[in-house]
């Protein structure tokens, strides 16, 4: 809703006002993204007028298409594939509770959405352990959970999957949860 959307603005800007940038937000009433121009104009545009661009859109093809045609570095804000800025503030606030992440174990109890795929292409990374527990029917995207299951093995760490919350919940040090079916779904 609109005061959501007022709240996130406040606060994107004034994080990053804080940390010496002068942030310009754009909502979709502002731009239209891919409909009145394209994505490569608006990337080109924007090359031309900031310095870093952070996006949030539905489309994670729209996103790479800004970042292939775009000359500044573009991150994702958020997609319907990945929501990187959420888990590394989650990350973040486990760092700051336990002290170290490596060897934790992390449990994803909800849907397989672009939070959970987050999870899963950063945690082995860090070291922490992930048991993911899903719905059947919305388990986490085939290419991500083939890509997770390749960095677990590369770090040392377990990727546990199943549809049992009890399963998933079992021994964790974090239970992480979610809407056991998201919106629209």
């Amino acid at each position: 809703d609109r005061r959501t959307q007022r709240t996130e603005k406040f606060i994107h800007i004034s994080g990053f006002a804080l940390l010496g940038g002068h942030p310009c937000f754009l909502t979709s009433q502002d731009i239209h993204l891919g409909v009145n121009e394209s994505c490569t104009d608006t990337a080109r545009v924007l090359s031309g007028l900031c310095d870093i661009v952070l996006a949030r859109v539905y489309s994670h093809s729209t996103l790479e298409e800004l970042d292939r045609e775009a000359s500044i570095p573009i991150i994702n804000g958020l997609s319907e594939l990945y929501h990187p800025i959420q888990i590394l503030a989650d990350f973040l606030t486990l760092q700051e509770h336990y002290g170290s992440l490596s060897g934790l174990t992390v449990s994803w109890i909800g849907d397989g959405n672009n939070v959970l795929h987050s999870f899963m292409m950063t945690a082995a990374k860090l070291g922490v352990h992930l048991k993911v527990a899903t719905p059947k029917g919305y388990e986490p995207d085939k290419g991500v959970t083939e890509e997770a299951q390749r960095l677990s093995k590369q770090h040392g760490t377990q990727l546990v999957l199943t549809s049992d919350p009890m399963e998933a919940a079992h021994g964790s040090n974090v239970l992480v949860t979610d809407t056991w079916v998201s919106m629209g779904q």
